[in-house]
């Protein structure tokens, strides 16, 4: 069974302290950081499955330590901070977070959106297992014709779900665990429109309660990997006021 590690990121010590006691009592490992610097450098020379990031912080904020950090990685980010306004959680979705816990929080919370973020990532294929058994892929099918197993095709987009690959035109498009669930969810059903609400169910494994920001964000970041013109997209299409499909005949 691997012993998932998870790095803790605030500038307040106490704050750290808390964070490492109670991971390191749900038998997770803990590195701690008090900066963004630190944080980025951990990332990349350690071994880390989570990332705990508060937001305003010395030298390198949450915000900026994101986006570096999702340069060179897909891990799972999750925000920590006291500011809950709905401009700053849509910020840190831009920035590439997967999730935003206001301060202050409950152990029980941190534990709960811990181990969804990681369950969520192992089952997309995003992290080492730790045990917990995956889903088995979606039902064999191709957006445009016979399916072959667990690969999907829409023109020339092909969605290979054992390989956790994306190939349009060509070009592997390289897709974090959450965008590649949502592109799987759509081009396996075509034509079918999604809400926001059965994205989030589907792709996040949780209630949703407000998603619509969170998915538009997401679905945002693909078009720009696999539409030549996002603005005009030939495959991930909006229907206003019902959600999103990937077209079949595109």
């Amino acid at each position: 069974m691997t012993q998932h590690t998870i790095l803790a990121c605030d500038d307040d010590p106490d704050i750290l302290a808390a964070l490492r006691i109670y991971l390191t009592g749900e038998g997770y490992r803990v590195l701690s950081a008090a900066d963004g610097l630190e944080a980025v450098r951990l990332v990349r020379t350690e071994t880390v499955h989570l990332v705990l990031l508060d937001v305003m912080m010395p030298n390198l904020d949450g915000i900026a330590a994101a986006e570096r950090i999702r340069e060179t990685s897909n891990l799972p980010i999750l925000f920590l901070s006291a500011r809950g306004e709905e401009a700053d959680r849509v910020l840190g979705l831009h920035a590439g977070a997967d999730d935003y816990i206001v301060k202050p929080f409950s152990p029980g919370e941190l534990f709960a959106r811990v181990r969804s973020a990681l369950r969520r990532y192992t089952q997309l294929g995003g992290l080492p297992s730790g045990g917990a058994a995956g889903p088995g892929p979606v039902t064999a099918g191709s957006a445009s014709g016979p399916g072959t197993g667990s690969v999907w095709r829409t023109g020339e987009l092909v969605l290979d779900d054992k390989r956790k690959t994306v190939v349009v035109e060509g070009r592997e498009a390289t897709l974090t665990p959450l965008e590649f669930g949502i592109l799987r969810l759509l081009i396996a059903h075509p034509d079918r429109v999604y809400s926001s609400e059965q994205i989030y169910e589907a792709v996040w494994r949780d209630v949703a309660l407000d998603p619509r920001r969170t998915v538009a964000v997401h679905v945002r970041h693909i078009r720009e990997k696999i539409e030549r013109d996002p603005a005009r997209p030939r495959y991930l299409r909006v229907v206003y006021g019902l959600g999103y499909k990937v077209v079949s005949d595109p």
